[in-house]
């Protein structure tokens, strides 16, 4: 393990080459700022799973909201079988902060359901952050707020044997 393996029966087509060599030279120079663009259905994930393949790095990437994050893991996960591809959106399936209404003088108590699936897939991913180089977080921008310090979340792990 350790090494992004692509599977697809696909061939980068039309402007993908171009694109995958820039951003990979790019990314080779050490450029922190780049941007593919494409229009809907253009293949860029594709793209960016290529970039990947040849760069063999360790890759975030953050989508805009939970729905386009899940299709982009789906996605990943199908190119990448054999590699750890994971999961990181926020585990909240309802979330409502505390508040104060003062025209009515009215407090109004922090409310939350978590979501325990999406709870594991996020420890899943630190996990496989911290264990393998082999790894590609599909996140939404909640994954900022992360859940802590590499150090002290592994100080926190039981070894069961």
């Amino acid at each position: 393990m350790g090494e992004f393996r692509l599977k697809t029966p696909f061939k980068p087509k039309g402007d993908q080459p171009k694109a995958i060599g820039e951003l990979t030279e790019g990314l080779q120079k050490g450029l922190k700022h780049q941007v593919l663009l494409g229009v809907t259905g253009s293949g860029k994930t594709f793209t960016i799973a290529n970039v990947i393949a040849r760069i063999q790095r360790p890759t975030l990437v953050i989508a805009h909201n939970k729905t386009l994050a899940a299709q982009l893991y789906g996605e990943f996960k199908e190119f990448f079988p054999e590699n750890a591809v994971e999961f990181f959106v926020s585990y909240y399936d309802y979330y409502q902060p505390e508040a104060y209404i003062p025209q009515s003088d009215t407090y109004i108590e922090k409310d939350a359901l978590i979501n325990d699936d999406i709870d594991r897939m996020r420890h899943s991913a630190t996990r496989a952050v911290l264990e393998r180089r082999d790894t590609i977080v599909v996140a939404s921008v909640s994954c900022i707020y992360g859940i802590g310090s590499p150090e002290d979340y592994m100080a926190m792990h039981l070894i069961v044997e």
